[in-house]
């Protein structure tokens, strides 16, 4: 587990450690976990390198079948929270693939990078049988039968598994991740963006981006516009300020949007809203982007975890999946047409010197001026972050 959200979770990660079948170990931790004071200076002396995450996102079940995608785990990942939901998107993965996400799992787990909680716990110990007892009263509540419910009657796994829905098979599929050591600054030959970029660079037709945080940097908008010059049609799928969950990372992509859009690239923001047929499980309309893929001339693409802007790039380390297969390529592609259309999204428009916001299509289209369904507050904190020098740290 990546450490940075582990704050106060202690006692249940400790529990679950002591159970004989399981262990937890923890990426770059804080070696200060009961004194609130200490963690905050060790947290605060360490400024730099506390921030290295480990993003990465994957399952792999007796070394069979294994996924690999942006999801992380809470409510809010399996359209189960009251208020806002993740759009999300991972691959199964089935074959030798699997033993590709086993060898990165295998890396992380004896890296250096990474320590046992329980050799962190001082004299604390877990309370396995207090932390079950409260499990079984959370399943028997009834806040939890809806989704279990859910569960239950959810059949899409079992359809792959007895092939009555298709298994895109391939030679051409490889895990990629960046190294531990990433955490350290160190193996930058390695890291994941070495792999991603080329394949991004060799589009000649169509390029399909979906990051729910997108800072492109000024390389990124050349990239992308020289592929419009060379005739590419370029797409990219990001959050709206107001459907964003980092009001800060919107801040410092908002100055890319004129130089993209006056370049020919398509730009698409989220609704914070999704449509009715997608209600949630508890009645939340609220959707927020969290699908980080590409796709390449329909042919061609990648499902992981990491996002265009500079903390995938440099801070984080990532992981996902490049494949080359049409079939697969189209269904991802039929993601981003849904996500796209306008009752999903706003389309981005140059018009006379501006940006505006396309709402609907058609007769009844309308053009905003301003950042649509967003705060005041909002847009005042996403235009004074925009103007900080902290880009890198997004």
């Amino acid at each position: 587990l990546d450490d940075i959200n582990t704050k106060g979770d202690d006692s249940t990660y400790l529990a679950l450690d002591s159970h004989p079948d399981i262990e937890i170990r923890l990426f770059n931790p804080s070696r200060n976990r009961a004194n609130a004071l200490r963690r905050g200076i060790e947290m605060a002396l360490r400024a730099f390198s506390v921030t290295r995450r480990m993003h990465n996102k994957a399952w792999i079940a007796d070394g069979r079948i294994a996924i690999v995608g942006g999801r992380n785990i809470g409510d809010a990942y399996f359209d189960a929270a009251e208020s806002t939901n993740f759009r999300d998107m991972d691959l199964v993965l089935v074959g030798p693939v699997v033993q590709q996400a086993e060898t990165v799992f295998d890396e992380y787990w004896n890296s250096g990078v990474v320590l046992p909680i329980n050799s962190l716990a001082g004299s604390r110990k877990g309370d396995l049988p207090g932390t079950k007892t409260k499990l079984e009263v959370l399943l028997s509540s009834g806040d939890a039968q809806p989704y279990l419910q859910r569960l239950q009657q959810e059949k899409s796994t079992e359809a792959v598994l007895s092939e009555e829905q298709a298994i895109h098979w391939t030679s051409n599929a490889r895990v990629v991740a960046d190294p531990a050591e990433k955490a350290n600054g160190s193996a930058r030959e390695s890291w994941l963006a070495n792999a991603i970029f080329p394949v991004i660079a060799s589009t000649t037709s169509e390029l399909r981006i979906i990051s729910p945080y997108f800072i492109p940097g000024d390389q990124g908008v050349a990239t992308l516009r020289d592929l419009v010059g060379r005739g590419a049609n370029v797409s990219v799928l990001t959050n709206s300020l107001a459907a964003t969950d980092v009001a800060a990372v919107h801040g410092a992509y908002a100055r890319y949007r004129e130089p993209l859009l006056a370049g020919g690239v398509s730009l698409h923001e989220l609704r914070p809203r999704i449509v009715a047929r997608d209600i949630s499980l508890f009645g939340s309309s609220g959707a927020s982007l969290h699908t980080k893929a590409f796709t390449v001339d329909g042919e061609s693409g990648f499902i992981g975890s990491f996002n265009f802007d500079p903390r995938s790039i440099s801070l984080n380390t990532e992981m996902g999946v490049l494949f080359e297969n049409p079939a697969l390529t189209g269904e991802v592609n039929a993601v981003f047409a849904s996500e796209v259309s306008p009752a999903s999204s706003y389309r981005l428009l140059w018009q006379k010197g501006e940006i505006a916001w396309q709402d609907g299509a058609g007769a009844n289209a309308k053009a905003l001026d301003s950042e649509p369904e967003a705060s005041i507050w909002r847009r005042i904190a996403a235009t004074i972050i925009g103007l900080l020098p902290i880009e890198s740290q997004l």
